[in-house]
């Protein structure tokens, strides 16, 4: 049977170490039945974390902002304010237990929230994350990334998840090879003229997210 999945919002911007540890101990319940799965909405101040995959050579100028080694999959990318980040403590032992399942089913709901503000978006199998190339019916010259996904597993039940490009500075993104990719940008929905709220985005994606969870 599925358990019921809470929603967690936090409007101001979480230090990625407590995101983590509050993860951690989200899992442990979740494998214990203690406390349902969640999803949860929220925001990093400015950083760039390196996943199990990442190579230093990703890391093109160093700056200010801390660079840290995480427990995700995935390789080095940027989080910092205007980028809205969910996190998923799903139990994939109730449903199928599918990985690459799962991670479709993130990228089909960005891909359907996007169509909703006629941008088009796809994803390419050597290529990690959500890719705009067509916005209000014009086509982007090069595709361009808006969102990131990176996941651990503990027992079948995920951890970490999706970064998406609201509104952040996209200059932080010149200091990297964001998940290891050279010659490709990113972009945001500001950038293509697009003003969507924290809240606004969180209904929109839950809604579809939900939906495609239902059919696994």
């Amino acid at each position: 049977m599925k358990s019921k999945i809470d929603i967690k919002t936090s409007n101001l911007n979480i230090e990625y170490f407590d995101a983590i540890r509050f993860m951690e101990k989200k899992v442990e319940k979740i494998l214990d039945n203690k406390e349902n799965e969640m999803l949860w909405f929220l925001n990093h101040n400015h950083i760039y974390t390196c996943g199990t995959s990442a190579n230093k050579n990703e890391i093109l100028f160093k700056t200010n902002v801390p660079i840290i080694q995480t427990n995700r999959g995935g390789k080095t990318t940027y989080h910092g304010p205007g980028q809205r980040i969910i996190y998923f403590m799903i139990d994939l032992n109730k449903r199928k237990k599918d990985i690459r399942r799962f991670v479709s089913i993130i990228e089909n709901s960005v891909i359907s929230l996007l169509k909703e503000f006629d941008i088009e978006a796809k994803t390419f199998p050597k290529r990690v994350g959500i890719w705009i190339i067509k916005s209000q019916g014009k086509k982007l010259l090069k595709e361009k990334k808006i969102g990131a996904i990176g996941l651990r597993l503990k027992k079948w039940v995920t951890y970490h998840g999706l970064s998406f490009n609201i509104n952040p500075d996209l200059k932080y993104y010149e200091n990297i090879n964001a998940c290891g990719l050279k010659n490709y940008s990113s972009t945001s929905l500001k950038n293509l003229n697009i003003n969507l709220s924290n809240k606004e985005f969180d209904m929109i994606f839950k809604k579809y997210f939900i939906k495609e969870l239902s059919k696994i």
